[in-house]
């Protein structure tokens, strides 16, 4: 029994030194490292400009505000730093981004490695078609369809397969862009990513009026800002200050600017009312 509350005691005594860790390096330094993704607008990119862009930036920017206010120092450096889906998660964990600020589905798998806050996002896998394809998923069975690898989505694909007992061949992208070329060529049948990807993919595409997006969804994930595991306090206080812009209606109007004409999913207008209360 004293072996064990040894443990106990010890184990607490490293998780409230971990706790304090960001906020402490962040009032020391006056800096905060986000973590952004260049490749999946709308929710996050780089633009032309080489700043960041997209709705997780917008609401980031937002959110270090907030961080401004609630530990009171005199300036606070913010610092957007470029990712990809490759060691997104590996530079949070490492310390070297406080926040990351992209499109990161909340998975289990991946909380083995960082935090998340509250979700910020609600999205799904849909799919994107040639304009005279059939829309049912079935119908695709024995086609060639396109998804960006090593993605939840392509998780989601490989999955829904199975369960339907449906053979395709999948074809594994590195980016959005090279897929939808291949899309817009005829060499796929269909590709698979994120519907707000696929909306942003559509709306800029020179041949968007000959494809359409799906209205399935095969998937429904909340995507949450990734920090470091442990970090009890910077979690309760991201989780507070987003809480608090959901209740301004902070959330939805960044909705509305970085994706302007498009309708906030079911799932996504359900988030915007019922986050928790900030108080």
């Amino acid at each position: 029994m004293k072996s064990l509350l040894s443990l106990i005691v010890a184990t607490a005594l490293l998780a409230g030194a971990a706790s304090a860790q960001t906020i402490d390096r962040i009032k020391e330094t006056g800096q905060l490292k986000l973590g952004y993704r260049v490749d999946a607008a709308p929710l996050s990119f780089q633009a032309e400009d080489g700043n960041p862009g997209g709705y997780t930036p917008l609401v980031c920017a937002e959110l270090a505000q907030g961080i401004l206010n609630t530990i009171k120092i005199p300036n606070l450096d913010v610092e957007f730093i470029a990712v990809d889906a490759k060691d997104q998660f590996e530079k949070v964990a490492a310390g070297e981004i406080d926040l990351l600020c992209g499109a990161a589905t909340i998975t289990l798998s991946r909380r083995a490695v960082v935090d998340f806050s509250i979700p910020v996002f609600a999205d799904g896998t849909s799919i994107l078609l040639p304009l005279n394809a059939p829309d049912n998923f079935a119908e695709l069975a024995g086609k060639k369809l396109g998804v960006r690898r090593d993605t939840t989505t392509e998780a989601a694909l490989n999955n829904t397969l199975t369960a339907a007992g449906l053979f395709a061949e999948v074809v594994r992208f590195a980016d959005h862009e090279v897929a939808m070329a291949a899309l817009e060529g005829g060499e796929l049948d269909a590709y698979f990513a994120d519907q707000s990807i696929l909306a942003a993919l559509w709306l800029s595409s020179e041949q968007r009026g000959n494809l359409k997006l799906s209205n399935a969804i095969l998937t429904v994930e909340q995507h949450g800002l990734a920090m470091a595991r442990g970090d009890t306090e910077f979690r309760l206080m991201v989780d507070g200050i987003l809480s608090a812009m959901y209740a301004r209606g902070v959330m939805q109007k960044i909705f509305e600017t970085t994706l302007p004409g498009i309708q906030p999913g079911e799932f996504l207008r359900a988030m915007f009312t019922m986050a928790p209360i900030p108080q």
